[in-house]
């Protein structure tokens, strides 16, 4: 698969959004979304929601995955275990990629955030290095 496949494909899956507009159900495809109410959480595709924030519609809240501790147990794991740990959402690196570069405001020490997932990214390429020279 090409890189713009699988970030079609992760921007299937649902965020949470408080928008700051009103507007009744909006009727997709894919199933409906909404009823959109000022404050009030609703549960949006991920393209919707990066949508509506590049245009000042509403506030994205991050995944509960993309907390720095959560990110920094995660890291210590990988770098424990010998083989590859489960990821705590199969799209993670492009969710992460879309959401830190549209919504760095609404997620809590982004900066960190962004380095965890970097650094997981960086143990899981050297893994991957380290087993297919085994393999050769």
């Amino acid at each position: 698969m090409d890189p713009a496949e699988v970030e079609f494909l992760a921007e299937k899956q649902t965020v949470v959004i408080i928008p700051n507009f009103s507007q009744d159900k909006v009727y997709l495809i894919g199933g409906d979304v909404g009823p959109f109410n000022p404050g009030l959480p609703v549960e949006v595709p991920l393209w919707m929601a990066v949508n509506l924030k590049q245009r000042q519609k509403c506030r994205i809240q991050p995944p509960e995955w993309m907390d720095v501790g959560i990110l920094e147990e995660k890291k210590q794991e990988e770098i424990d275990s010998p083989i590859f740990q489960p990821m705590l959402n199969e799209h993670y690196m492009e969710v992460a990629q879309l959401l830190l570069s549209c919504a760095t405001n609404d997620i809590p020490k982004a900066d960190d955030v962004r380095t965890y997932i970097k650094d997981i990214w960086d143990i899981r390429i050297a893994k991957l290095r380290r087993d297919r020279k085994s393999v050769v």
